[in-house]
């Protein structure tokens, strides 16, 4: 989590496993592309900087981040990963929409990391405003991404 004291895109780079020959699979949101392309970059840049090979590394896109769940739960049965990453940005509005986003897609990578033998990692930003967003995929507090990436590797290695 992004705060003013920690951002996404510091971490020990000797700490982090090779992921040579690991495989991911990576479903992002199509819905607020500014964000999610920017989350994606930075995820697919740190994976390949530990090791991974882009043929190694699958994406899969959905229309928005409820279908996120849909996605991670197909790559879980059908892919071959190591792990499986999330990503997408659920920006606060004026209805309640935005709750039950959260909550759903909250529950459902909960559920999938509890009944499946792939790890899936819980890229969704949820933001009060575009500006929050912007400074978590990629501006002054690093980038969402990143951060997948990382507890990717390392949880694939378990």
């Amino acid at each position: 989590m992004a705060t003013v004291n920690h951002n996404l895109s510091e971490y020990d780079f000797n700490s982090i496993p090779d992921a040579s020959n690991m495989c991911f699979g990576i479903v992002v949101a199509e819905w607020n592309p500014e964000i999610t392309g920017a989350l994606l970059d930075g995820a697919v840049k740190t994976l390949e900087k530990h090791g991974a090979l882009p043929e190694n590394i699958h994406v899969k896109t959905v229309p928005g981040s409820f279908e996120l769940v849909y996605g991670a739960h197909q790559m879980t049965l059908h892919g071959g990963y190591d792990a499986i990453i999330i990503l997408g940005s659920v920006i606060r509005g004026e209805t309640p929409h935005f709750d039950y986003i959260c909550q759903g897609v909250t529950y459902g990578i909960a559920r999938l990391n509890a009944t499946s033998e792939i790890p899936v990692i819980y890229g969704l930003l949820t933001t009060n405003d575009l500006q929050q967003a912007q400074d978590r995929s990629g501006g002054k507090l690093g980038n969402k991404g990143d951060e997948c990436a990382i507890d990717a590797i390392k949880m694939a290695k378990f």
